[in-house]
């Protein structure tokens, strides 16, 4: 099964809503591994305003800011 990472902060309004979409629609399809970049200081300097931020297993971005369906589900696909 394909995994996910969503980089975010906890206290990232927008974090939230990504994470709950995506869990919304991962059953069977991909895990979602959430990291909180507040106390990493490599991922807070790659990321920093960008979050949230969804890559794929290979690291690349898929979308940041707000979930985009196209991008996640062409993703999938490629990855498929």
């Amino acid at each position: 099964m394909r995994q996910l990472t969503l980089y975010g902060r906890e206290y990232c309004g927008l974090c939230h809503v990504m994470r709950d979409a995506l869990l919304a629609q991962a059953a069977g399809r991909f895990t979602v591994q959430w990291i909180d970049i507040e106390d990493i200081d490599e991922l807070e300097a790659r990321y920093g305003e960008l979050v949230p931020v969804l890559t794929d297993e290979a690291g690349q971005e898929i979308c940041h800011y707000h979930l985009d369906q196209a991008a996640l589900d062409a993703r999938l696909a490629n990855l498929g």
